[in-house]
């Protein structure tokens, strides 16, 4: 099969991840691959370029699992812990040059004041530290990486707004619970649509499985997986019940985008 573009789910489950420590829930204790999820990190590339959509805390673990070995940049949806807070193991991939990291300019703000050992770094020399420039984006300003163009998307996450990505035929909106109208024309003309679906119950700061499947329905694209998956939600339960065209993502799912 012909394709330009490669993208897996490095991680897939909401900000716990599944198992839920403590949690003796069906889900939670299943042995069932599908049912483990890592916070949400996504990595797309094509032949030349390899780019990263946010650091979740077990992207050490995520990128050893993936076999990744370069990056070439890296996009942050927003600033909550779980789509962030391994942006320090971005250091085993910046040794030799640093990494551009985009993000709205208020997650490059909180990056800055989250992490100040890594853009003001201690006189005492030793441990390591990740090379990274930050870029700030504008709502419309589309940004390179090598060979991969990506659109943001502007999202609400309840009140707060977020990013989703575009690259070509593909999106990537994951925590969600509007998608303006102007964003939504962005979203046209799809071949792979990743959207987050925390669970079947409303949520405030994410749509519900029921939402979700709405949303799709209104951008039809060719294809749909579902990600940001809670632990109230048994994977292949979710699956029999789905439209044909739309599927729940799960860790380490790889996808060929034409």
């Amino acid at each position: 099969m012909m394709f330009c573009m490669r993208i897996t789910l490095l991680g897939t489950g909401t900000s716990h991840g599944i198992p839920v420590p403590g949690c003796s829930c069906p889900v939670c204790l299943s042995e069932k691959k599908e049912n483990n999820r890592y916070r949400c990190s996504l990595w797309i590339r094509d032949e030349k370029s390899s780019v990263l959509i946010d650091t979740a805390p077990e992207f050490r673990l995520q990128a050893v699992r993936a076999g990744i070995s370069s990056l070439d940049g890296v996009l942050i949806t927003h600033d909550h812990a779980d789509h962030l807070h391994g942006i320090d193991d971005l250091r085993s991939f910046s040794w030799k040059k640093s990494i551009p990291v985009a993000a709205q300019n208020t997650v490059c703000r909180v990056i800055k004041e989250r992490f100040p050992y890594i853009f003001s770094p201690p006189a005492q020399k030793g441990g390591g530290l990740p090379q990274l420039e930050l870029r700030s984006l504008e709502n419309k300003e589309k940004i390179r990486f090598g060979t991969l163009e990506f659109q943001p998307i502007p999202v609400m996450h309840g009140k707060l707004p977020v990013y989703g990505y575009r690259c070509g035929s593909f999106a990537y909106v994951t925590d969600c619970s509007a998608i303006p109208e102007a964003s939504l024309s962005l979203l046209r003309d799809l071949d792979v649509l990743v959207l987050g679906a925390l669970r079947f119950k409303p949520h405030r700061t994410h749509f519900s499985i029921p939402e979700a499947l709405e949303i799709i329905k209104k951008i039809s694209p060719k294809r749909a997986y579902l990600t940001h998956i809670c632990h109230d939600v048994e994977h292949f339960r979710l699956k029999d019940d789905l439209p044909k065209g739309i599927e729940p993502a799960w860790d380490g799912l790889e996808i060929a985008v034409p």
